[in-house]
């Protein structure tokens, strides 16, 4: 009988994955000792507090079932929402795959059903391999069109300018950001949701800034799950100021989060996108807002928004 050996790599995550970070609180006592914690002293002392690194958050696992010669293969997803997955091999030999690798799934939350079985090409040799993940938040949508009007996502009567319309050299020339706005705001400014929808993710550690591409991946942010699939998302936010939590169900005009200056920014500002999945890559999409007249409002550079109101179920698209 074949022995079978099983590693299992996952080597790509093409949605940055969530990350948590923590406050060290440093004091020291009336007998002159030092206190170290990442939870909030009970202390009159005085207390220096440092932003410790954010550290990663997995919320994807592929998991084996039955026994190793027999194996069958599941994915855990904690997202509040769909993804797609696709599991592929890495290096192997004298093995076979049902369905055959390359093969995508789209997975909901939970714990899927088995998904692929891997067995012996030839019983009387050895085999070994191990198999690659990569996945893509959201079901995979093709042909996209939506009518929809987004309210701007911040208060009644504000007015703020668009400072990067679609297309801007500046950061918004590859796919997932071609059709993104910038949006001109004070650090503070409260973030009402644009559209309802389920919350998918939030990122509220990071507290640096600049213009260097490191600073890509380090923007607070919020992503809103619509119901036909696509997905808003609001950047540069404030350190820990989210207001929401993945898996809560906001309305339009929901306040969800405050405006920041964090990640690949040259000043504070709002950026906004409508992203949907399309051949396991997120791409963004064109949209427009809803002005105070009801009216689609084209976010082209230089324009200025004004905020309006859409609590109490207002919908989604023009009377």
């Amino acid at each position: 009988m074949a022995k079978i050996g099983l590693v299992l790599l996952i080597s790509l995550l093409l949605v940055t994955p969530t990350c948590v970070a923590k406050k060290l609180y440093k004091y020291q006592d009336e007998q002159g000792l030092w206190h170290f914690t990442d939870q909030q002293p009970a202390t009159l002392d005085k207390v220096e507090i440092r932003q410790m690194k954010p550290s990663r958050k997995q919320r994807v696992w592929l998991e084996q079932s039955g026994d190793q010669a027999n194996p069958a293969f599941y994915v855990l997803n904690h997202y509040p929402g769909p993804i797609e997955v696709e599991i592929d091999w890495g290096a192997h030999n004298n093995v076979i795959a049902t369905p055959p690798l390359p093969s995508r799934f789209v997975v909901e939350p939970g714990q899927s059903a088995p998904l692929l079985t891997v067995r012996s090409g030839d019983p009387t040799e050895t085999g070994h391999y191990s198999l690659q993940l990569q996945y893509v938040t959201g079901r995979p949508l093709t042909d996209y069109h939506s009518d929809t009007l987004y309210a701007p996502p911040f208060s009644d009567n504000s007015r703020y300018q668009i400072t990067q319309g679609f297309g801007g050299e500046f950061s918004h020339t590859d796919p997932q950001n071609y059709y993104a706005v910038d949006i001109m705001m004070p650090i503070g400014t409260p973030v009402y949701a644009a559209r309802g929808g389920v919350v998918l993710e939030t990122e509220d550690d990071y507290d640096g800034n600049g213009t260097e591409l490191s600073y890509a991946s380090k923007a607070n942010s919020i992503r809103i799950l619509h119901d036909d699939g696509s997905m808003a998302v609001y950047a540069h936010l404030a350190l820990e100021k989210a207001q929401v939590s993945p898996g809560a169900r906001v309305e339009t005009g929901r306040l969800i989060a405050y405006s920041g200056n964090t990640g690949l920014t040259t000043g504070p500002h709002l950026h906004f996108a409508v992203l949907i999945n399309q051949g396991m890559a997120l791409v963004s999409t064109p949209f427009q807002f809803r002005d105070q007249s009801n009216k689609a409002f084209e976010p082209v550079l230089g324009a200025w928004l004004t905020g309006k109101s859409w609590k109490g179920g207002v919908g989604d698209n023009l009377p």
